[in-house]
């Protein structure tokens, strides 16, 4: 595994907020190359990006994977309120200072891409390239289903056997190809050990309460007869309409249909569409059909 250093900064609201900084390589000119800042999952964390990030990284490109607040090494936060993507934009402005962060290459899956997008729409040329990992301005019910309904589930598991195996029953639709050393990767990346000697996921369950309460104001408009207004998703995918972009779709997915996958391409000048058809929501990055369009995407920036 390559070498990289946990780093932190503080969040406007006194959190310590985590992230991994693999340094570029020596000898390979990094001063020069934009650094890559990958932007995890709902429930992920940055150790999703470790064989991604390393593999970057020994390409010359610093590369920074946080914590979003309530995951993996970064403080719980106070209110779960907290938990919603403008609160993550507002905590990421204090990694881009700490580090002098000022334009970079993002990388987002899922949650992840959807900051990316605001990121751009917020700060226009901060963003100079994107990979969007499963993930576009419409997101389809059946996923956010599926979403509600293990979001804020606090499993436990014995051993790390125990976890690969649970993981297993639970996601085998979207990685059916997967060996049982695969299952025990991505344990290691989604779940960690807890206080209580129990495997157990790497993040504040109370995650789950702004979607709820989302979920419940909406039922509770509907129930009264109230008129939902029409919200046009697209303008903040068109922030990236002349960023180059890189667009990994999981073939059966449920967040990301084939139909807004290829909407988004007609509607970027520049975006590569690479559908993996043995997975789901959402694939790893480590595949080899994303990760050589990943890189013939950083061969292009800079």
């Amino acid at each position: 595994m390559a070498a990289f250093d946990i780093r932190s900064w503080t969040s406007a609201d006194g959190l310590r907020l985590a992230y991994r900084a693999y340094p570029a390589a020596s000898g390979m000119g990094a001063p020069a190359r934009l650094p890559v800042v990958c932007l995890p999952g709902l429930t992920r964390n940055a150790r999703d990006f470790e064989d991604l990030a390393a593999h970057l990284a020994s390409g010359g490109r610093d590369v920074f994977c946080p914590d979003l607040r309530g995951r993996g090494e970064s403080d719980y936060a106070r209110d779960p309120m907290s938990y919603q993507p403008p609160v993550y934009v507002q905590d990421l402005a204090g990694l881009f200072a700490a580090e002098g962060i000022t334009r970079f290459v993002a990388v987002g899956t899922s949650l992840g891409g959807i900051l990316t997008m605001m990121l751009t729409a917020g700060q226009p040329g901060l963003v100079a390239g994107a990979v969007l990992n499963d993930i576009g301005p419409v997101i389809e019910p059946a996923g956010l289903d599926r979403i509600r309904e293990y979001v804020g589930q606090g499993r436990n598991y014995l051993t790390w056997m125990h976890a690969a195996r649970g993981l297993r029953e639970t996601m085998l639709d979207i990685y059916p190809d997967f060996t049982i050393d695969d299952w025990l990767r991505i344990a290691k990346r989604l779940l960690a050990l807890g206080s209580g000697g129990r495997i157990t996921f790497d993040y504040d369950m109370n995650i789950a309460e702004p979607i709820d309460a989302a979920a419940e104001a909406q039922a509770k408009a509907l129930a009264e007869g109230a008129e939902q207004p029409a919200v046009d998703p697209w303008p903040l995918f068109d922030a990236l309409s002349d960023v180059p972009l890189v667009l990994v779709r999981g073939g059966m997915s449920d967040i990301l249909s084939a139909q807004t996958a290829a909407q988004m391409v007609a509607k970027a000048r520049d975006c590569t569409l690479v559908t993996l058809p043995q997975v789901g929501h959402a694939p790893t990055l480590d595949e080899s059909e994303a990760r050589a369009a990943i890189d013939a995407l950083m061969a292009r920036l800079d």
